[in-house]
Formats: C-alpha cells, structure tokens, sequence
C-alpha cells in the first residue's frame, strides 16, 4: 500500500468515511504535493483523547497517537476526524500538525456548520476541508503560517476565515514548498 514518500489519509471518525469526498480530497492533496498519496479507515479516535469536562478531544493526543501507528516508509500521514478537537489554551482547533514532522491531525467537527451554526453544504464541507488539510500537512513539509489572509498557510481561528481563504499556497509559501520539497528529495 503505502510506501516511503508517500502521505497517508487517516479516517478516524466516529461516524462512517465518506468515501467519495475524502477520495476528491486524496486526490488533490497527491496533484499538491507531488507525491502518491493513500486513504485508509483506523479505528479512533483514540478514547483517552476525550476531555470529559470540555466534551472535546484532545488534539495533541490524538497526534501522540497518529505517531505510534506511523507505517513503516510513509512519509507523511494525516488524520482525519469528526470529533470536536482543542489545545489546553485555545478553544477550540481545526488541527494541530507538526512543523517538519511526519504527523498531522483535522477535524471536521466545526467545519460542519455554518456561521449560524446549521450545517454546511456538502461542497462548502468539502472545500474547508481540503484547505484545512492542505494547511496542516503544509506545516509538516516545514511551512509557518503566513501573513497573507488569503494564504492556505494563513492561521484560521474562525470558519470565516477558512471561507476567506483560497484553497491554494500564495506565490511565497509554494516556492518555500518547492524549495522544502527538493530539499527533502536531495535535488
């Protein structure tokens, strides 16, 4: 299945995958980074990860736990939930990756709904998801956040501004990318 240099797609929701809206996402992530890209269901998230008090999840330990189940030879792999994530100071997160590591994690659980709290559209779900993956594996490829609002790699402590983002790197985050990308392959 997946081998070294490849980024794998992890489904660890509660509810069932949906198949043909993670496969458009796979699909898109393998044209981006130029690299084969996989998705698999696993059972999770994992149970220890729940914050009883908050009724949220625990990003950073669904990370821990992403890790101690990294294939062998897989460069990247990319959790994906429907569970309500957050950091100890924040909230809540769309995700938590790490910056030049191999492990990343999101959430569909906010990108559901929309500012009004009813539920997204498909298409719209579809789109913040895209981005939001993009942006988290974006950082374990070694990209920060940028300044530019419209930047896939710009911070979204909101669903506006995931909206108001495009789903595509600004000129200086692709060739920073690019330059991480050849790096990385030794060119």
């Amino acid at each position: 299945m997946a081998g070294r240099g490849t980024i794998l797609l992890q489904w660890m929701g509660m509810a069932p995958m949906d198949g043909e809206m993670l496969e458009r996402v796979r699909q898109e992530v393998e044209t981006t980074f130029a690299l084969p890209t996989h998705l698999v269901a696993v059972n999770g998230p994992p149970a220890d990860s729940l914050e009883p008090r908050r009724g949220q999840h625990s990003s950073t330990k669904i990370l821990r736990w992403v890790l101690t189940r990294l294939p062998p030879g897989v460069a990247k792999v990319l959790g994906i939930t429907d569970v309500d994530l957050f950091i100890p100071v924040l909230t809540f997160v769309f995700g938590e990756a790490q910056v030049d590591g191999p492990a990343a994690v999101v959430s569909t659980a906010r990108l559901r709904l929309t500012y009004n709290e009813r539920p997204a559209p498909p298409t719209l779900l579809e789109v913040r998801l895209l981005k939001e993956c993009l942006h988290e594996l974006g950082h374990t490829f070694g990209l920060v956040h940028c300044p530019n609002g419209t930047c896939l790699m710009s911070r979204s402590n909101s669903i506006l501004e995931v909206d108001q983002k495009r789903a595509a790197f600004c000129r200086d985050c692709r060739q920073r990318l690019r330059k991480l990308l050849e790096e990385r392959n030794g060119s």
